[in-house]
């Protein structure tokens, strides 16, 4: 059976016809098409995937293991990322490339150093959001169509969208350092978001016209800015450490301009898009909320926003975070090309396969998690993770392609959140539903509208 190819026979999965685009938008996404096929086919199924052929998808922890080490991505699966970059598209380097650059971002970003330096930044970034909110339920009506009176203390608010561009503001003061003028970070953010709409749109409409004016200049703007800092890099006002950290590796400033680029684009609304759903997921237990609200008025009592030490006291809000999710992973699934045949349960898969990872799937299996739709942070107390398989939940994908920004964005979650709801309760607005949708992150379809009232 090894190395003849992956028959229905070998492989259990729906038919094999077409590219499998009409299968998935009938089920409402790649995330929800995941779950329905795992739910009738079992742990291992074979589909086909748009742009990769037939793909391989496994949704159980133990058989992941034998893919864990794969160092390779499909490249026609992330093609439309290759404008964006001048050095060679960071997301399918080959091993050997990647690995080195790898570890010089690992050495930045998941690195304390670097997260304490940068949390004050950080705070006050969180803090201004807050204000505005405050603001907002201050001078006028809710806003988001709801039927909940105003009061002074009273409003709504479009979470995701505010919290995505906190995350933008966040990553953009980390990459590129305080060495910007509010009019240039503000033109940053501006630039970022132009290039984002085109070409993450090209991921759904590849047909679509020729790169905008905008997203052009946009791109131009944001590649010289990362060279005026490049240049700058040595000296220790405005100093960006990440950008320090690849100079000093002898990266080339076009990789250099990638990298940055490539973090801003992994953590625009990833961050952002889980903090709004933390929010929701509080909003819908009032229990849970109130259990967050007493251990941030024991670990912070009258400040409004923790320092960096607090956040190993905040051990309820760190289950609240993660076991969110879980339910809603802001990547909802990643993929690997297989570069040797592998065996995977009674399975062989040849080399040259697209390995699909359902991270929605894999975090819904009821082996693994018992009633799995239940919101219950108490999955992640030390005793309850003891026994269970590490690859069981992976909200930040696996292996040498995980994601580099993984206790970065741990960090920024857990602060900003700490800050909201020190301040804040939040509701779902009346009229307003939430679906899970997915735009390369797990969004909500039409926002998440959520009223907020200031904390006695």
């Amino acid at each position: 059976m090894r190395g003849n190819g992956i028959t229905p026979s070998q492989i259990p999965g729906p038919s094999t016809e077409g590219d499998g685009a009409q299968a998935i938008l009938d089920a409402g996404g790649l995330h929800t098409y995941q779950l329905g096929l795992h739910a009738e086919y079992g742990p291992v199924v074979r589909f086909p995937l748009p742009g990769a052929g037939l793909a391989v998808s496994i949704a159980d922890p133990v058989l992941l293991e034998a893919t864990a080490k794969i160092n390779k991505r499909p490249e026609k699966l992330f093609e439309f990322l290759a404008p964006l970059q001048e050095s060679g598209n960071l997301q399918t380097l080959p091993a050997d490339e990647h690995g080195p650059w790898r570890r010089v971002m690992l050495s930045v970003l998941a690195g304390r150093p670097s997260h304490e330096a940068h949390f004050a930044h950080f705070t006050a970034l969180a803090t201004d959001l807050a204000d505005a909110w405050q603001a907002r339920a201050a001078s006028g009506p809710a806003s988001g169509g709801g039927t909940t009176p105003h009061t002074p203390q009273n409003s709504t608010v479009t979470s995701q969208k505010d919290l995505s561009e906190l995350s933008l503001r966040m990553i953009c003061r980390y990459a590129l350092g305080s060495g910007l003028t509010p009019e240039e970070s503000a033109r940053v953010v501006a630039a970022f978001e132009a290039v984002l709409t085109e070409h993450l749109g090209r991921l759904y409409q590849p047909d679509a016209p020729d790169t905008s004016d905008e997203a052009e200049e946009g791109l131009a703007y944001l590649r010289a800015t990362v060279d005026r800092v490049l240049a700058a890099h040595r000296e220790s006002t405005g100093r960006s450490d990440m950008i320090a950290a690849l100079a000093e590796s002898g990266a080339s400033p076009a990789r250099i301009r990638d990298s940055v680029l490539m973090a801003m684009l992994a953590a625009h609304h990833t961050t952002g898009v889980a903090i709004s759903w933390v929010l929701y997921t509080l909003s819908q237990h009032p229990d849970a909320a109130a259990r967050v609200a007493a251990e941030l008025d024991e670990v912070l009592g009258d400040r409004a926003a923790p320092d960096y030490a607090d956040l190993r006291r905040l051990t309820y809000l760190d289950r609240v975070l993660r076991e969110t999710m879980r339910l809603y992973p802001p990547g909802p699934y990643g993929a690997r090309e297989a570069t040797e045949d592998i065996t995977v349960g009674d399975y062989e898969i040849p080399a040259g396969t697209t390995i699909f990872y359902p991270f929605w799937a894999v975090h819904m299996n009821p082996r693994y998690w018992p009633d799995p739709h239940v919101f219950d942070p108490d999955r992640f107390t030390p005793e309850a993770s003891a026994g269970r398989p590490r690859l069981a939940y992976i909200p930040f994908g696996i292996g040498p392609r995980s994601c580099e920004g993984a206790a970065l964005a741990m960090v920024e979650a857990e602060l900003v959140l700490a800050v909201l709801l020190k301040r804040f309760e939040f509701r779902l607005t009346p009229g307003r539903p939430v679906t899970p949708t997915e735009r390369f992150v797990l969004w909500a379809a039409n926002d998440i509208h959520l009223d907020i009232t200031l904390r006695e």
